[in-house]
């Protein structure tokens, strides 16, 4: 599957990361979108990779720039978690493991085939420095390789003007529950 929008697809999703851009301009202080769009021109594929994370509701916004790598970073920044993307256990491993009622999808997955990450619980906490993200949903993280070995997978939420995290098991969903994703362009 080739991974490009079509010329109109682009430009109107490029007219919507733009208007995003601006209307919250203390999530990326400093930054350009002259050079961010450019940017986003010369890689197609990570275009649409935002495209996928738009389509599904993750509402992506630039929230950061990595001098080192020279990257511009998107996260998913909708109210809520995404709700495109709930109703997924963690991983494809989880989701093989289920017997009955199994979700459609899991949220590695669904967030590799996007060509995007899941957030990791740092770049979580860093989104809720920019606002209020999750106050009635739930999102996955990355979860670290000991607790998934053990069957367990982590969330994250906001509750009570605080940042929690928790555990669950991974084959476990909700429909609360979705996730979030980053992309480096």
């Amino acid at each position: 599957m080739k991974k490009e929008l079509a010329t109109k697809q682009a430009e109107a999703l490029l007219k919507i990361l733009a208007a995003r851009f601006k209307q919250n301009m203390d999530r990326h202080k400093g930054l350009d979108w002259t050079k961010v769009e450019e940017k986003l021109k010369a890689y197609p594929a990570k275009l649409w990779s935002l495209n996928e994370m738009e389509e599904t509701g993750g509402e992506p916004d630039l929230v950061g720039y990595d001098k080192k790598s020279g990257e511009y970073i998107f996260y998913d920044c909708s109210a809520e978690s995404p709700k495109g993307r709930r109703s997924f256990c963690y991983d494809r491993e989880a989701l093989d493991a289920r017997k009955e009622n199994k979700p459609a999808n899991d949220a590695v997955s669904m967030a590799a085939a996007m060509g995007a990450d899941l957030l990791t619980e740092e770049q979580y906490r860093q989104l809720q420095e920019l606002g209020k993200f999750d106050t009635k949903t739930s999102s996955w993280v990355q979860t670290p390789a000991p607790i998934r070995k053990l069957g367990g997978a982590v969330f994250c939420d906001r509750r009570y003007n605080t940042v929690f995290l928790y555990h669950n098991g991974a084959e476990s969903y909700y429909a609360a529950r979705g996730f979030r994703a980053a992309l480096k362009v």
